[in-house]
């Protein structure tokens, strides 16, 4: 009955439990984790209630508390809230304990061809909804943080998602599964890793990629806003 909501907690636990390590010190960045974590959150709720109103996937009643909002219930509304904050964890452990970031170089290709082809795939598959509307969306976030913005972090970006897919498909497994969560596979290509739809994979990484990109944004903003306030005190002296 309260299935959903444990994988929650469990999925919280223990990165809010090491986000006081001395070497990552997470819990120095949450005056920006939990605004980007926030306005994710916003976007991926209506696309959630839609889709769930669409009938596009559902939630079993047996595995839930019976709290709804809307017609989500109270696991998939905390979902957005404590899986950002593991993955945003593991994001920061990446940049603390490989700040020669290795996949620097290699990043910004990956992530380009990645574009093309999930934009393809998306036209290409246009009239199943989940895998048209996440292929497309997450191709068009690419393009804007790759070619446009030309962001730096996408070698820590990526290094932070490959190794994100170990826990998070053991938690999605354990949704897709039982299933918590059950998915119309006319509305999405229907291969399946396992038991989770290959498309949440992609749905997984525009949720990080743009909790990262309004994360990084907020921390550079407060970085400026520092830089400027310094300068101005060194000029009165």
């Amino acid at each position: 009955m309260y299935t959903y909501l444990l994988l929650n907690i469990g999925t919280l636990l223990f990165p809010l439990a090491l986000s006081f390590d001395k070497k990552v010190a997470f819990f120095r960045s949450w005056f920006a984790l939990f605004p980007a974590i926030l306005m994710m959150a916003v976007f991926f709720l209506i696309w959630d209630e839609a889709f769930t109103q669409m009938g596009i996937w559902g939630f079993n009643p047996e595995y839930l508390t019976g709290i709804y909002l809307f017609s989500l219930p109270l696991g998939e509304w905390l979902f957005f809230f404590t899986v950002p904050y593991a993955c945003l964890f593991i994001y920061a452990c990446v940049g603390a304990y490989f700040p020669q970031d290795p996949l620097k170089s290699v990043a910004p290709y990956v992530f380009k061809g990645l574009a093309v082809t999930l934009f393809i795939l998306g036209i290409l598959f246009i009239d199943r909804w989940y895998t048209g509307v996440t292929f497309i969306l997450l191709s068009l976030w690419i393009v804007y943080h790759v070619w446009i913005q030309k962001v730096e972090w996408l070698g820590q970006f990526l290094l932070a998602y490959l190794i994100v897919q170990i826990p998070f498909g053991l938690v999605n497994g354990v949704l897709t599964s039982l299933p918590v969560v059950w998915y119309n596979d006319l509305e999405n290509l229907g291969f399946r890793l396992v038991s989770i739809p290959v498309e949440d994979t992609m749905y997984n990484m525009l949720m990080l990629m743009m909790t990262v990109s309004y994360f990084e944004w907020l921390l550079k903003r407060r970085k400026s806003a520092f830089k400027s306030k310094l300068t101005s005190s060194q000029s009165y002296v």
